[in-house]
């Protein structure tokens, strides 16, 4: 994977297009795209068929199939020829509108794609005593079962860990390995060469156990990761759980998210201290994709106490301070968040904030292009999320009509607003970031955390002559970039003007 910033992108919800159209925004050449030159990789969340199901994309009717308002498969080889493609494989379900589970649905026992589908029975065939059902772990409220009738009578209680519509499958079955396979060699075949392993921390269940991150879920993740290299394809893992979790995960797979990043920087700028950041940044994996936002929400499980023992593991942060940084994000959102969080939205996270990044700081531009600036300057590879790249407002005529907490964060940009939006002063000063961090090779050298005041933040990248470094006064907002390279000092100095 290069060394270089990434772009998270819906294919439709950039400039309205599909994947010619996305290809044309990112290509050089004799006409080059808006976006030409800016990234080193783009990962495309779910483009298979549909893209408008009950979770945009992540319940897929057929993962192989790319859906047609898109484009077909050509289209992504020649996105992937210049520049590198990540796909979602959604390992832990699929539609309930999917062939397959039709099939299951009408014949029950009788259908080829019995033990496909995942059931209370199939891991508790003795039953579950309620210590067992408690035991299990869920991102949202309630157990992890949908009653369901199938064709010909028989009842069963199907495991669905998000919603009824995506029925987990039973990835250890025959049937469950070769539908995964199948994905595998597709992705492969049409360039991608990087997978983000969907909801993986759930795909393992074993009865009396959390059915989380358990060491059978490590073996799965094992074995699916060696198939993916075999074919050439790098595996990222994503998963939302306590710090020190997300730390031994990450000494154990290829790549993992910083989810500890978005909050430790809101939480550095609300309070005007870098403490619990570089607490993290001592500590925190190198191997990692460094994001401030995402399709999804604002992680906060990421730096809390671990709630099964509060006490002897606490977060990154004190419980105190956690909330009141939830409060102030509801705050500097004038209460949009509050609307798109919790009880208040479907799609029930218990962990996450819905927000876009930028509202997320009462879109002060200073305190935004500050926050992408430590993302840049952390070890790993920074991804930006379409919404952010554009400093996006919180869509809420998008969430009144779908319901769904975090379509606050999924804004449908057409080519005109797209491009009145990459004239914005804030996103010039974003997109010239994405350059530098690019570009200047101390960032392929090593890294260090200068010591500094409390309220300060140094963070330093050298390599043989070249050196860069970001200076940041938390109270105050001042900040600078010294650099050098080739003999040449210069100082950068990030736009302080507010709209």
């Amino acid at each position: 994977m290069k060394n270089q910033v990434q772009l998270i992108t819906y294919v439709d919800r950039l400039g309205g297009g599909g994947l010619p159209e996305l290809d044309a925004l990112l290509r050089g050449g004799a006409e080059p795209g808006p976006l030409a030159g800016l990234f080193g990789g783009v990962h495309l969340l779910p483009f298979f068929h549909p893209i408008d199901g009950s979770d945009a994309g992540f319940d897929p009717i057929d993962h192989t199939l790319v859906d047609p308002r898109l484009g077909d498969w050509s289209h992504i080889r020649a996105l992937a020829d210049h520049t590198e493609v990540m796909g979602d494989v959604i390992v832990n379900h699929m539609s309930s509108d999917s062939p397959q589970f039709r099939d299951y649905a009408a014949r029950g026992s009788a259908s080829p794609y019995d033990g496909l589908f995942l059931t209370h029975g199939a891991v508790f065939p003795q039953g579950a005593s309620e210590a067992e059902l408690l035991a299990i772990y869920r991102p949202r409220p309630g157990l992890p079962f949908t009653v369901t009738t199938l064709g010909n009578g028989e009842k069963r209680l199907l495991w669905t860990t998000f919603t009824p519509q995506q029925v987990d499958i039973d990835v250890q079955h025959p049937q469950g390995q070769a539908y995964l396979d199948n994905i595998l060699s597709t992705f492969a075949a049409n360039g991608i060469r990087m997978v983000r392993l969907d909801a993986v921390g759930y795909a393992i269940k074993k009865a009396g156990a959390s059915c989380f991150m358990m060491p059978e879920t490590f073996a799965f993740i094992d074995e699916f990761a060696a198939k993916a290299r075999a074919l050439g394809i790098e595996v990222l893992v994503e998963i939302h759980s306590y710090y020190r979790r997300q730390i031994e995960i990450a000494a154990r797979v290829d790549w993992v998210y910083d989810f500890a990043l978005p909050p430790l920087v809101l939480h550095a700028l609300f309070f005007g201290t870098a403490e619990p950041l570089r607490a993290w940044i001592a500590q925190r994996p190198n191997n990692a994709l460094t994001v401030l936002d995402t399709h999804d929400g604002i992680g906060i499980i990421d730096i809390g106490a671990d709630a099964s023992d509060r006490v002897n593991r606490p977060g990154l942060v004190p419980d105190a301070e956690l909330d009141q940084l939830v409060e102030m994000i509801h705050q500097r959102s004038q209460g949009q968040s509050r609307q798109a969080t919790g009880a208040a939205a479907s799609n029930l996270d218990l962990y996450q904030v819905n927000c876009t990044f930028y509202d997320a700081l009462g879109r002060d531009d200073r305190a935004y292009l500050i926050a992408r600036a430590i993302q840049f300057f952390l070890p790993g590879v920074p991804q930006v999320y379409y919404v952010g790249l554009l400093a996006g407002h919180n869509d809420m005529a998008l969430l009144e009509r779908s319901k769904v907490g975090r379509d606050i964060n999924r804004h449908h940009y057409t080519s005109g607003e797209m491009a009145a939006e990459l004239q914005r002063p804030v996103v010039q000063q974003l997109l010239a970031l994405i350059r530098l961090r690019n570009s200047h090779p101390a960032f392929n050298g090593s890294f260090e955390s200068l010591p500094c005041a409390s309220h300060e933040l140094r963070l330093k990248w050298t390599r043989d002559d070249a050196s860069i470094e970001l200076a940041v006064n938390l109270k105050t907002l001042d900040q600078s970039i010294s650099t050098c390279a080739a003999g040449a000092d210069a100082v950068v100095e990030l736009s302080t003007d507010s709209v």
